[in-house]
């Protein structure tokens, strides 16, 4: 021992501490197992991992290193990957303008508590498919429960957050919006529709009526693999992340009352960048891109409208002759109708009425007539809570029962059945919580494919490192300097 230097003395110290740190931290002490291995490393060096350095042949030794170094990078960046940090970029606008279309984020999963890995055999920074080759980056075996790490805080209101996609279990390679679920949700109701198959009312239950339309276009979409192509299955931690703002926690009763928002029976804050669509008339003059852009809408989000008499749906009139003129349709803030309105070619703004156009929303089997603008109110599940079980609220829950908790679920002549038994409750084993975006009318989130479990939670963004503005060229503000480095703000 004596032949041991203080310094090597110090570095294994500090080595063998970080090392049962981590495997009390995760709660694995298989782990310790490995201490001689560090020991070794550090100090007695029988093992001679790093041979290749006393090779004689200069161009082989030179392609060692460069294995080793890449070896060492990708291990030390699957552990930051998975533990502590992950990469982000912004790749829609449904938290504008809290989060802009070309951030990329740093993601903190310590925040909430990082999750030990479902897949741990998988291909750092690639989230499910190898970039060039096309295929999957990770290996199905072995799959581990979920467990999550201690962390310095949970989930609370108004929270941005970073999940992985609920609905994207399964998943259709060539069609990934809408979700697979809701592809054959619309594809079973048209070939139902297409044969003359309606729903009517008292003949059939509406919940079974779109259970057989779900069964009818699953089968549409797996046979259509020129539309739809493979229909693949991922485990939760490989699932797409998605990200947006947690509105409502486990134990919440949830509200949408005409686009606002309540929380257990009261007015939810709003977001300060709270967006809804708007419908713009002008008296005929042009808004030009330069123009909107200024006022925070991007090009994307600019959609044009014909004159017609179509217009006095959304109560517009035309002018003296008669003449309805060109009308605008994106997203806006209040601070940005504010703008808008002191414009004096602009004649009216209206919010978007147009509920339905935003398609089916979650349940697709409960027939309440539930919509983006005006939805629930629907409870939000809590772990340990239990409750009573109906075919009225059966449709809101099933998912969470049968895919997310894994449990056996039937229904029999109007009676439910978990894991072949005949029941009337059930106590939930995970936290649920509800997701949605500030920019509300153009927001794929909870409202349309439901509750986001816990072990669906990835991590909270903290920073963004850089921002790209995809409407302006490199030098021509399409580095947003003043978001560089900039905190994210809940």
């Amino acid at each position: 021992m004596k032949k041991f230097a203080l310094k090597q003395w110090v570095k294994f110290t500090i080595a063998a501490i970080s090392y049962i740190l981590f495997s009390i931290w995760i709660d694995n002490y298989w782990l310790l197992i490995g201490l001689p291995l560090v020991f070794d490393v550090y100090l007695t060096k029988y093992v001679p991992y790093t041979f290749w350095k006393k090779w004689k042949n200069n161009s082989a030794r030179k392609a060692m290193e460069w294995v080793d170094a890449i070896g060492f990078a990708l291990i030390a960046v699957y552990f930051i990957n998975t533990f502590f940090f992950q990469n982000y970029k912004i790749p829609s606008s449904s938290l504008e303008k809290t989060l802009l279309v070309g951030d990329f984020l740093f993601v903190s999963k310590a925040s909430f508590g990082a999750r030990v890995p479902n897949t741990p055999l998988s291909f750092p920074l690639a989230q499910h498919t190898l970039p060039i080759l096309e295929c999957k980056s990770y290996i199905d075996w072995p799959q581990w429960k979920y467990k999550r790490l201690s962390g310095f805080g949970k989930v609370k209101r108004n929270d941005i957050v970073v999940f992985n996609f609920p609905a994207g279990d399964t998943v259709a390679l060539k069609v990934q919006n809408p979700d697979y679920y809701t592809s054959c949700f619309i594809e079973g109701i048209q070939q139902m529709q297409a044969m003359g198959d309606y729903y009517v009312k008292d003949s059939i239950s509406y919940y079974d009526y779109i259970n057989r339309c779900m069964s009818v276009g699953r089968e549409v979409v797996k046979n259509n693999k020129g539309q739809y192509d493979d229909i693949v299955f991922r485990p939760v931690d490989r699932r797409e992340n998605y990200v947006k703002r947690c509105v409502g926690l486990p134990g919440d009763v949830l509200q949408i009352i005409n686009n606002q928002l309540f929380i257990n029976q009261k007015k939810a804050i709003n977001p300060e960048h709270l967006q809804y669509n708007y419908y713009v008339q002008t008296n005929g003059s042009i808004l030009t891109e330069d123009y909107l852009y200024k006022i925070g809408i991007s090009k994307d989000d600019i959609t044009t409208y014909q004159p017609g008499d179509w217009q006095r749906n959304l109560g517009f009139e035309p002018n003296a002759d008669g003449q309805f003129s060109t009308v605008y349709k994106f997203p806006l803030t209040a601070e940005m109708v504010r703008k808008l309105e002191k414009n004096t070619s602009i004649i009216k703004i209206v919010i978007d009425p147009d509920a339905q156009a935003a398609g089916p929303t979650y349940p697709f089997t409960l027939n309440k007539g539930w919509t983006r603008d005006n939805y629930g109110p629907i409870w939000i599940p809590q772990k340990g809570r239990t409750m009573m079980l109906s075919m009225k609220n059966l449709p809101i829950y099933e998912r969470v029962i049968h895919d997310y908790e894994g449990n056996k679920l039937d229904v029999k002549d109007g009676k439910i059945f978990i894991n072949d038994k005949e029941v009337d409750r059930y106590t939930f084993q995970m936290d649920y919580y509800w997701m949605m975006g500030d920019n509300r009318h153009n927001s794929a989130d909870s409202r349309f494919w439901g509750f986001v479990p816990e072990d669906h939670i990835v991590g909270k963004p903290i920073l963004v490192w850089l921002s790209l503005d995809k409407d302006r060229g490199l030098f021509d503000g399409g580095i947003r300097f003043s978001r560089i480095f900039s905190l994210v703000h809940n």
